[in-house]
């Protein structure tokens, strides 16, 4: 199966693609020789495929800048979605109050929701600016006697704008609240350092910047912490035990790890070490900066919070004309073989703080690590022709 030849591809911060060919290499030779359950067995391909999956988490708890002496507090998931169903009803109960922001994708709010409607929990979702930045001071200001967690988005999935999450975990520190942060967006393309930044959990996704595949990701804990364990379930140790285990990482970890995406995401980590994590944001925003600057121009296109490209990734959200971003996706695709995200991006409290809601999302454009100038200019010129065609109806 191949991909369309002329295919534009603008939605990396759904999922990166292509990877790199490191990547797809690796994947196949790992399976290929060692795609076994890791640690069942004493035999010498469950052995090298337990070797591997110990090294990825010590390698990402370095890259996150965890506790060293700690890599078993790496615990792998599916995805940021399953590490954040582990995190928030792990840390909260009722009659706890959490905060966190109207910038947080639905792996966030709904677990919230739910708390709050079925367990007896409390809720503040913090405003953002015009902007698209939270302040801390708000956050700070939102903090009650009861508060038992603080969650964050720390980039936007719809606008692009990074958080300042030291400041944001300082003053978590200063009031003894644990601070989580979901590194989906950031992984790979800005720096993490939890012990800076204060962070006493991270939850993070494999398939976007870090470019793992799709069903990988987890969460980093601090020592310090502790997660209530909401799940239970086999571990492959200790079988004879008739509770689930509460060491790490079997605490936060259920069943067969997928041994395809610890390969990928070690792959993903040589391929990133190789070229630079800031170097990779240095040249999507280039062509971020691009991209804003064209589309800027042309009559009829609304951007959202990206005035300024500061403290920003290369997501880009846009609107042409009275269409629906739907209409203005589909026609960028079948016109112009250029892929988007349309719609409310899994994040509605974003859409109806920027006033987009009523016109069911945005179109999003998100660069990645492998597109080129002469795709952005193809972009700009395509958008051009939605916004003339609009004009024209």
């Amino acid at each position: 199966m191949n991909a369309p030849q002329k295919l534009i591809y603008f939605d990396n911060a759904s999922t990166s693609w292509p990877k790199p060919e490191s990547v797809y290499r690796f994947m196949t030779d790992f399976y290929r020789c060692a795609g076994v359950s890791p640690g069942r067995s004493g035999y010498e391909l469950g052995i090298e495929a337990a070797t591997l999956l110990d090294r990825l988490r010590l390698r990402l708890t370095r890259f996150f800048n965890g506790d060293e002496d700690a890599p078993e507090r790496l615990c792998f998931g599916y995805n940021a979605t399953d590490a954040l169903n582990l995190i928030i009803p792990g840390l909260v109960s009722a009659g706890d109050h959490v905060v966190t922001t109207e910038l947080e994708h639905n792996s966030v709010i709904r677990p919230i929701n739910h708390l709050v409607r079925d367990g007896g929990a409390e809720a503040t979702f913090v405003p953002f600016d015009g902007a698209g930045f939270v302040d801390p001071h708000d956050i700070a200001r939102a903090i009650r006697p009861n508060t038992r967690l603080v969650i964050v988005n720390h980039g936007s999935n719809v606008i692009g704008t990074i958080q300042p999450a030291a400041q944001i975990g300082r003053m978590c520190r200063e009031h003894g609240i644990p601070f989580a942060l979901d590194v989906s967006q950031t992984a790979g393309v800005v720096p993490i350092d939890m012990k800076a930044m204060n962070v006493d959990v991270l939850a993070f996704t494999g398939h976007k910047s870090l470019m793992g595949a799709t069903g990988i990701g987890g969460l980093c804990v601090r020592k310090h912490l502790d997660i209530r364990q909401v799940r239970a379930g086999g571990t492959g140790v200790n079988s004879e035990h008739p509770y689930h285990l509460s060491d790490y990482p079997w605490r936060l970890e259920y069943g067969t790890i997928n041994m395809l995406g610890v390969a990928a995401l070690w792959a993903g980590q040589e391929w990133l070490q190789a070229d630079g994590v800031e170097n990779i944001h240095a040249r999507e925003m280039r062509l971020a900066r691009r991209f804003v600057e064209g589309v800027r121009e042309i009559a009829g296109v609304r951007l959202y919070c990206c005035d300024s490209l500061t403290d920003h990734m290369s997501t880009i959200s846009l609107n042409v004309g009275d269409l629906e971003a739907a209409d203005a996706g589909l026609r960028l695709d079948v016109k112009h073989d250029i892929a988007t995200r349309t719609g409310l991006q899994c994040a509605p409290l974003v859409h109806k703080r920027i006033g987009t809601a009523a016109r069911r999302g945005s179109v999003r454009f998100s660069i990645g690590a492998f597109n080129t100038e002469e795709e952005i200019d193809a972009a700009i010129a395509a958008v051009a022709e939605v916004a003339a065609w609009t004009g024209s109806r």
